[in-house]
């Protein structure tokens, strides 16, 4: 913000003085509530003084700040970020911590301080957090640009809002559900959602004055006053059967400029951008898959444009189409290049082409990048989804995002990459947009994980980006002392000691990995590992390059979760996956002892148990229903469960009162229900309001109380068993995590360590079981 607008430098001093005076007032001890008007307005005072930065806006009084602004003024700040960890900190998790209590706040806040891998973690935190009930053990770091918006519904198109000058003030996303929402540039919405299609808006035009045009998967195309929150037209109605593929601005030889509407069944509409009425302009005909569109400017002034074939790229000067290149794989992206007649290209295999066309008429000369040509390792290549041209250090410069979340940035015209890949989602980016930031931009990437984030664009900032890593396929924390964890990156298995923070071993195979668990076989912790390829190994991790001790083949489709049984005449490894099997090994000789094929569908989640008379193994899957095995009959114990939560993505058996037996399912709508094992009703219910729950565990505190931990879209929830299901805990994470799971610390009698993983992470936490 300038002087001229805060009313100069005299103003800006007065805001200085009054955040530093207030700042003061913050009770040292984050447990005690700071005054409502610190709670609201401190964090403004410091961003007006321009001094937002942990000294003024104290790291005690973040758990109980209620303006919720904090992410909204970083976003517009570009102070010295060493000088607001906590604040940068906060603002990644003040989006999805509306609803949470000050104790669970002040908990996730400082584990994600201490996952952001910050010197300081221990010496700067508040008073409160001298004795959190969850401490970080260990953490692989995972780090993300901060959420710049939160939807409800994946954003699938983005546009930057013009004036009538060309200065952009505003920016629409359009979602999955046909909604256009319009944000401010710190990421609040100008107003209410406006529901425009009956489909998905796939693409958004931004035209000047404020209008933004949308096309959807419904088949038509709308015109909306995106500065007033007004639906003006709907320019092509719909048309059955089909969905518009691209919306581009045209300018043909000797006519006034139009705006292009494209149709998956090769359609093109032409409109008049003044009244957005159909209008006769010569374009190509007879095509026969959805084109993308782009229009190339030519000395001349008037454009070239550029459509798509399926893997092809043509140019149409008016009069006829010439084939300028054609790509390994269908085209997702196509986008015209400034000041050097040329343009862009991205495909589903990953590729990046850049093409010049010569003489009219002529094939382009062509350049290749592969979008994930610096990324570690080289095999994350992936399906390039959105490109688009912007600013870094005031040059221009050309961004490209793909199918695993990152994205990557070039120079133009030398087509030099800057910096290195930047992991930005943990699903595919589905859109790119930019603001102007002061003197730079501010890139806005919209993600399949329902977030919007923001990175400023500087080639410092790029350099500094962490490595871009394969996603974590599966994750093992083992019972025994030492604590090893296991990680799966693709082929590569890194096992590390908890306690000593070294690297154990690392076991590296040329299949995926698909799921881990750590069996014991006479007294001797071992490593199973399941592949890409059906197979699962069962390794000595002390000598990971001997050969495996069993190699365990019986599923028609690769494993995707394992658990081992321990028993006094036999030890154990159950199997499942999605070809509806659960086998059942005996580790002592590599047998199959039981092949279970009841599921309909995927088999999603194991869970074991040891009861009086039996080790018990339970089931859950794609088909919504629970069993439970018995591994001494091999035989089902008691009826089949239909959870009614549409896919049973996780297990856990938990000890109920008078013995009773409990099952915990989290399902796929969110709710985690308790089951009698035995009966198979229902006795009890959990909401956690936070999306699809992914994983759940289950663990004892003091005085025999029960618990469940379950993850979310972006919390991992802690509950009490009781008639009540009082939620004791919540620590926020700001993406989801993908599994969960205790491990007791025999070390340590009065704490428990959780394993968390994440598709881009893993942490262990410390769980103080007298401390919850």
């Amino acid at each position: 913000m300038t002087d001229h607008q805060e009313g100069g430098q005299p103003h800006i001093d007065v805001h200085r003085r009054i955040a530093a005076a207030l700042a003061d007032l913050v009770p040292a001890d984050a447990g005690v509530p700071p005054h409502p008007y610190l709670r609201r307005h401190l964090a403004e005072h410091a961003a007006r003084g321009q001094v937002l930065d942990d000294a003024h806006v104290p790291p005690a009084l973040l758990p109980w700040e209620s303006s919720r602004a904090v992410r909204r003024l970083l976003a517009t700040d570009d102070g010295n970020p060493e000088d607001s960890r906590w604040l940068r900190t906060w603002a990644g998790l003040e989006p999805f911590a509306r609803t949470v209590d000050p104790v669970s706040l002040m908990t996730s806040l400082q584990l994600a301080h201490s996952i952001a891998g910050y010197s300081d973690a221990q010496s700067s935190r508040p008073a409160a957090f001298v004795d959190p009930p969850v401490t970080l053990e260990w953490s692989d770091k995972p780090t993300l640009p901060r959420p710049w918006g939160i939807t409800r519904y994946t954003v699938k198109a983005m546009a930057a809002v013009q004036d009538f000058l060309g200065r952009i003030a505003l920016t629409a996303a359009g979602d999955d559900r046909g909604n256009l929402h319009v944000l401010r540039p710190d990421g609040s919405n100008a107003y209410a959602p406006l529901s425009v299609h009956d489909g998905i808006i796939e693409h958004l035009l931004a035209l000047p004055g404020g209008i933004v045009v949308s096309g959807g998967t419904d088949g038509s195309v709308h015109v909306i006053d995106a500065r007033h929150g007004r639906h003006l037209a709907e320019a092509v109605p719909r048309r059955p059967g089909t969905w518009v593929s691209s919306l581009t601005l045209y300018r043909p030889p000797n006519h006034p400029p139009v705006m292009l509407a494209a149709f998956s069944d090769g359609h093109l509409a032409a409109l008049n951008i003044g009244t957005f009425h159909a209008t006769e302009v010569a374009l190509p005909e007879h095509l026969s898959y959805p084109p993308v569109l782009t229009g190339l400017p030519t000395p001349e002034g008037w454009d070239t444009l550029l459509y798509t074939q399926h893997d092809e790229v043509l140019s149409f000067d008016g009069t006829r189409s010439t084939h300028q290149l054609r790509t390994a794989a269908r085209i997702r992206a196509l986008v015209a290049l400034p000041a050097s007649a040329s343009f862009a290209v991205g495909d589903e295999a990953g590729n990046l082409l850049l093409g010049t066309p010569g003489t009219i008429g002529a094939a382009a000369a062509v350049r290749t990048a592969d979008i994930g040509q610096q990324a570690t390792p080289p095999s994350r290549k992936a399906a390039v989804t959105a490109l688009m041209v912007t600013q870094v250090d005031r040059q221009t410069a050309l961004v490209a995002s793909d199918a695993h979340g990152t994205v990557q940035f070039w120079e133009l015209p030398d087509f030099r990459p800057i910096g290195n890949p930047l992991p930005a989602h943990t699903e595919p980016i589905t859109a790119l947009s930019s603001l102007p930031l002061g003197t730079t931009e501010l890139l806005l990437t919209a993600g399949a994980d329902c977030t919007l984030r923001s990175l400023q664009l500087t080639a410092e900032a790029l350099s500094a980006a962490p490595p871009v890593r394969e996603r974590i396929t599966a994750s093992s924390l083992s019972p025994t002392i030492p604590h090893l964890l296991a990680t799966a990156r693709a082929g590569c298995v890194a096992i590390r000691d908890i306690a000593t923070q070294q690297s154990a071993s690392t076991i590296l195979d040329s299949v995926d990995v698909t799921a881990l668990a750590w069996p014991g076989i006479n007294g001797t912790q071992h490593l199973a590992v399941a592949l890409e390829d059906n197979r699962i190994l069962v390794i000595d991790p002390t000598h990971p390059d001997s050969d495996p001790l069993h190699e365990l083949s019986g599923h028609d489709l690769p494993a995707r979760t394992l658990v081992s049984l321990s028993a006094p005449q036999a030890d154990l490894l159950a199997s499942a996956g999605p070809d509806g099997r659960i086998c059942l090994w005996n580790l002592r000789t590599g047998d199959l002892l039981a092949d279970f094929p009841d599921h309909d569908l995927s088999v999603q989640c194991l869970a074991t148990t040891r009861t009086h008379d039996s080790l018990l193994l339970a089931s859950g899957g794609k088909d919504g229903n629970l069993r439970v095995w018995d591994t001494h009959t091999l035989e089902q114990r008691g009826h089949t469960i239909r959870c009614d939560q549409f896919t049973v993505n996780d297990l856990a058996f938990v000890p109920g009162p008078d013995g009773m037996l409990t099952l915990a399912s989290a399902g796929q709508d969110g709710s985690l229900k308790l089951w009698n094992a035995v009966s198979g009703s229902q006795v009890g219910h959990f909401d956690a309001d936070d999306g699809e729950l992914s994983a759940v565990t289950a663990l004892t505190l003091t005085a025999q109380r029960q618990v469940l931990v379950a993850a979310g879209r972006s919390s991992i929830h802690v509950w009490e068993m009781t008639q009540g299901a009082r939620k004791l805990l919540q620590i926020v994470t700001g993406r989801p995590i993908r599994a969960l799971r205790t491990v007791a610390d025999r070390r340590r009698d009065q704490s428990s360590l959780l394993l968390a993983t994440g598709d881009d992470g893993t942490s262990v936490f410390r769980l103080h079981l007298d401390r919850i």
